[in-house]
């Protein structure tokens, strides 16, 4: 029993109670920002109620997002492409003023496009405090993925149908450079360092490794068989590749750049992911209508019936969820990581696309 003396003394009590009594994971449960394609904004979801709680406007058909180590700006990539010589949309909550003086800034782009098309994308810099645009961006063509290196500095893009990846100076909005990776650049990652990044080229079957110091390609590995998504082991020996027309994921050896593991998962794979502890994937399995989980220890896959067609996918640090899209229907799943199981689902506008997991 609890006995009051003071009200005050006695409601701060109880909440100081409550807030220690609140699981850990709760407590630490960060926000999720997903963006929702044609719905043309980026949803902002908590992860300790799988609840969405605000959206950003303005930004066109987004489909790559990346945030910045330091949790104050995401950037987000459009599928939507516009003629050169069109001047693009004013992003809503930003002045007239404001939207020229953020063009101005990248007129003249200090690394001519390596491309011969006359469409260009849009990427968009975005203030995470204020859930604003802050910037758009011309890049060489439609936006798949995009990444932060490291240090906050570079944004990273990956152009399908350029066949190059864009490196824009997030300071200035200026292009720095544009690297040639391999037909349909789709999905990129980097190291812990920010030293090397590594992007998959679905057109010709290869991840190409690239030294950011240089932003030259250091070396192609071979990935037979449409490699798609991706992410690094814990100890960033490995890099798990989703083999999307063979129906695996492939385990390819930093060191050597080999193959040393292939494990089959089923029909058109999408999205991966692993878990917190480092000793499972999860791997969204659209054309089985199908959630696997990998042991990586033993190969042991295990699957969840999830319809219709599960895409996109993210592990959310300290919560032991998984959030996983769906390609036909507006909400995301929330699965249990450690046992595999559906514990919910999160109605959204759109279609989700590459999350975001960023911590409170």
């Amino acid at each position: 029993m609890i006995h009051c003396t003071l009200r005050r003394r006695c409601v701060t009590g109880v909440a100081t109670l409550t807030l220690a009594l609140a699981p850990l994971g709760l407590l630490a449960a960060p926000i999720v920002y997903v963006p929702a394609g044609e719905a043309n904004r980026v949803l902002v979801i908590d992860s300790a109620i799988d609840q969405v709680v605000g959206n950003i406007d303005g930004v066109l058909n987004t489909h790559g997002l990346a945030s910045d180590p330091a949790g104050k700006r995401l950037l987000a990539g459009s599928l939507k492409v516009r003629d050169v010589s069109d001047a693009p949309a004013k992003p809503a909550g930003v002045t007239e003023d404001e939207h020229q003086a953020h063009h101005a800034a990248s007129a003249n782009p200090v690394v001519p496009s390596v491309t011969s098309s006359d469409l260009v994308g849009t990427v968009y810099l975005i203030d995470v405090s204020g859930k604003r645009i802050v910037r758009q961006i011309d890049v060489p063509g439609s936006v798949h993925h995009n990444l932060i290196t490291v240090d906050g500095r570079y944004g990273i893009s990956t152009h399908p149908t350029a066949g190059v990846i864009s490196v824009i100076d997030l300071n200035t909005g200026e292009l720095a450079t544009q690297v040639a990776t391999g037909v349909v650049p789709n999905y990129v990652v980097s190291n812990r360092e920010g030293s090397r990044l590594w992007v998959s080229n679905t057109g010709n079957n290869t991840v190409s490794e690239i030294d950011t110091r240089r932003w030259i390609v250091r070396r192609n590995l071979i990935v037979d068989q449409s490699p798609e998504h991706m992410v690094l082991s814990p100890d960033e020996s490995s890099l798990y590749v989703i083999a999307n027309g063979a129906g695996q994921v492939v385990e390819l050896d930093l060191v050597s750049g080999e193959i040393v593991r292939r494990h089959p998962v089923g029909s058109d794979p999408h999205g991966i992911d692993i878990s917190d502890d480092g000793t499972q994937l999860y791997v969204a399995i659209k054309g089985d209508n199908k959630l696997a989980a990998i042991q990586l220890n033993t190969g042991v896959v295990r699957a969840l019936p999830l319809g219709p067609d599960p895409y996109h996918l993210a592990t959310i640090k300290d919560t032991g969820k998984v959030y996983v899209s769906s390609r036909k229907d507006s909400k995301l799943w929330v699965v249990s990581q450690r046992d595999l199981k559906l514990v919910g689902e999160i109605p959204i506008s759109g279609i989700g696309h590459q999350m975001v997991v960023m911590k409170k």
